[in-house]
């Protein structure tokens, strides 16, 4: 069993917590203020194991972090906790640097695309935490049971700390995730970032969320 935190308390947020939850893990939900509504609804659907508070009770309380967050509001996010509370712990970066400013299909930041990416400003906001890129290619149900993707479908992860990244592998597979790249450093988070607009557009022409990638080697 591990302290496990998420912070986000959208439709994301709410997918991985419930099935950490089930999986026998503690989970925090963080968010903004400590008696946000959904946070409040969510520990009550899910019993004991499950708890909420703000973003900085979140941090503090786990060993593990799923940062949630809409890509565009992220470091917004997480420069409401002190810095020296994410020291030494892993954050699972699930989040996607999309403006939707104009509409669908949303465009990735410019800032934080090609030559940078939001899990690089994640590691650069917090160098003493372990920040692993992994889960931000597919839909919240496809993360947490890569079969509902209707294959064998590959997931990647990127990160600097070779502990952080075992640690979330594991956490994949417990998903159901059996096909597992490590593409290395957490400058391969761009790689990944990048690759959601190819998921999006695929979802668009086809109208199922329920889809994946899958390296043929």
């Amino acid at each position: 069993m591990k302290k496990i935190a998420i912070l986000g308390t959208g439709m994301v947020g709410n997918t991985i917590g419930t099935k950490l939850i089930q999986l026998g893990h503690q989970v925090m939900m963080g968010s903004r203020t400590a008696d946000n509504e959904k946070a409040n609804l969510w520990v009550s659907q899910n019993g004991g194991n499950a708890g909420h508070g703000t973003f900085e009770d979140a941090v503090k309380f786990a060993e593990v972090i799923f940062n949630c967050t809409k890509g565009e509001k992220t470091i917004e996010a997480l420069k409401l906790v002190d810095a020296s509370y994410f020291a030494g712990k892993t954050i699972v970066d699930v989040s996607n640097p999309l403006d939707f400013s104009k509409g669908m299909p949303p465009t990735l930041i410019p800032e934080l695309c090609n030559t940078n990416s939001l899990g690089e400003e994640i590691q650069n906001l917090l160098p003493n935490a372990h920040v692993v890129k992994s889960l931000n290619i597919v839909n919240c149900e496809v993360m947490v049971d890569a079969g509902k993707c209707g294959a064998s479908a590959t997931m990647f992860m990127a990160g600097n700390d070779e502990a952080a990244k075992k640690d979330v592998q594991e956490l994949l597979r417990d998903f159901n995730w059996t096909d597992i790249i490590d593409l290395g450093s957490i400058i391969h988070a761009r790689s990944l970032e990048m690759m959601l607009p190819i998921w999006l557009s695929t979802y668009l022409a086809t109208k199922n969320g329920y889809i994946g990638f899958k390296i043929i080697r």
